[in-house]
């Protein structure tokens, strides 16, 4: 670790308070989705995801708006520190795409009333897509983020949301379905985070001082943030896995077979 000309801390090692953010937000999403799967196929009602802008559907948007965020700043770290392409980061973003359709499919074979069209990871899967051709911009991110995310919260204002559903992945539309995150408003948030992503990590370095950490215990805390998309693509499996070990006569109802 060194310091640059320009005052900031200098290193190519991975941001662990970054990553010890991500481990809590996995963390938060993974009691989330245990309490809503066993409320869903009525095993015990845990009130989850409870009425619409209850308490929990504020936790559930609060913690994938940290997820959101977090990725906006991760990419703008990573463009500074390698010289990868604008192709690679679009390449990613239609790999995290393919792992969506998966989810897509998967869910409409146990949960056709409510199977995922877009959800979380076709959001990412798109907006890192985009995201590549905003990496240049600063404080133009931070402006258009915010007018995308007060247009996204304006038209999901408008009795609840906008009735074009061809356009259901660019802005909010209501209809069933266990997860939907649409580019209006979220893609606003993202921008904010690669805003946020330039001034706290300007050069991929950290503007900020604060100690650093090389142990057991750090180590264990930031594994699950460093690899989020593996930790959301496994709880899934693993989850229905173990509760269905635990509830077969609940689960056998929602499989193909």
């Amino acid at each position: 670790m060194t310091r640059t000309t320009a005052g900031y801390i200098s290193t190519h090692k991975r941001f662990w308070e970054i990553d010890v953010v991500r481990t809590v937000a996995i963390i938060i999403m993974i009691i989330f989705d245990v309490l809503y799967v066993l409320n869903y196929l009525g095993i015990q009602n845990t009130g989850v995801p409870g009425p619409y802008y209850g308490s929990w559907w504020w936790i559930a948007r609060v913690n994938a708006s940290v997820f959101i965020f977090l990725a906006g700043v991760s990419l703008t770290i990573s463009q500074a520190r390698s010289s990868k392409r604008m192709s690679s980061f679009m390449l990613r973003g239609l790999r995290i795409f393919a792992w969506g359709m998966a989810i897509t499919l998967l869910t409409w074979i146990i949960a056709p009333d409510a199977y995922v069209i877009f959800g979380i990871l076709h959001f990412f899967g798109i907006a890192f897509i985009l995201a590549p051709f905003f990496l240049r911009f600063r404080f133009i991110n931070l402006i258009l983020g915010i007018a995308l995310l007060a247009l996204g919260f304006y038209l999901q204002g408008q009795r609840g949301f906008v009735d074009f559903p061809w356009l259901l992945w660019l802005m909010p539309y209501r209809f069933g379905t266990l997860d939907y995150w649409p580019l209006l408003p979220w893609f606003g948030l993202l921008l904010v985070g690669m805003f946020g992503g330039k001034m706290l990590y300007p050069q991929g370095s950290r503007r900020f001082n604060i100690p650093e950490f090389s142990n057991p215990v750090t180590s264990a805390l930031t594994l699950p943030g460093r690899h989020p998309l593996v930790m959301y693509i496994a709880h899934w499996p693993i989850l229905i896995g173990v509760i269905f070990a635990l509830y077969p006569d609940r689960v056998l109802p929602y499989l193909p077979f």
